[in-house]
């Protein structure tokens, strides 16, 4: 009877040995593979390394870069060294060949800032800035995309360049011609900030040397003489001629 109870344990403590053993191997218990870096990797070459690992693969998703090489891989998960069993499937984000196209969003009466923020939420990039006259400075009037204005819902491109056109603050304020002529440079400056002008133009005779502020105001352009042409918008320029103080014989 005592050796039947025995005979009976040692067939369960073998049998449960040999059933352990028989899952360690069939699940590979133990035997682990470090997942290698193929992000960055063109899909084909990706898929090889992959296979050489005795590792399989899925495009889980895709997504466009244009800053990264079509049909490259931009991402992968699990992530590069981490430990996986043979034929763990590694899931794999590939960058599109074509851009896909989104609608243009409302930008039109909205800071630049938040224009900028916008166009980076839909994927699109902020162009070249066009000012045109407006009391609304920095205020988006216009969207421009390959030389053509664009309308809100429009298909764009996802990557592309949207030049913004702004008010520049100034709008179609007139002012009238201040006269420089008789006033150093440095004088004139001061003049045509106090009147919203900008300087325009300088033409130097040759007895000028290198410091050109106390040079005299000989004549400019607008002509502030000129009834029929007294008048500019805000922001314009002036041209100024210069000569040196010893030179000059008008007054002011």
């Amino acid at each position: 009877m005592l050796y039947n109870l025995l005979g009976a344990i040692a067939f369960y403590v073998g049998f449960i040995l040999l059933f352990s053993f028989s899952i360690r191997l069939y699940t590979q218990h133990g035997q682990t593979i470090k997942v290698p870096e193929v992000q960055g990797k063109n899909f084909d070459d990706a898929v090889s390394t992959l296979k050489n690992e005795k590792l399989k693969y899925s495009i889980s998703d895709s997504s466009f870069d244009d800053s990264k090489p079509p049909l490259s891989v931009i991402d992968q998960s699990p992530k590069p060294g981490s430990l996986v069993k043979e034929y763990r499937t590694i899931y794999l984000t590939v960058n599109s060949k074509m851009a896909p196209q989104v609608q243009m969003p409302d930008l039109k009466d909205v800071s630049l800032k938040q224009a900028s923020m916008i166009l980076q939420s839909y994927g699109l990039k902020v162009g070249s800035l066009i000012y045109k006259p407006d009391l609304a400075k920095d205020v988006v009037l216009d969207m421009i995309v390959g030389g053509k204005s664009i309308a809100l819902g429009e298909k764009v491109k996802k990557g592309a360049r949207v030049d913004l056109v702004l008010g520049d603050g100034l709008g179609q304020t007139q002012i009238e011609v201040p006269n420089l002529v008789g006033y150093s440079l440095r004088e004139a400056k001061f003049i045509l900030d106090g009147s919203s002008l900008n300087l325009g133009a300088l033409v130097v005779d040759n007895s000028i040397g290198n410091d050109t502020l106390d040079a005299i105001v000989y004549k400019q352009i607008p002509d502030p003489h000129d009834q029929q042409n007294k008048m500019m918008n805000a922001g314009e320029g002036v041209d100024v001629f210069l000569t040196s103080p010893e030179k000059y014989d008008g007054g002011k």
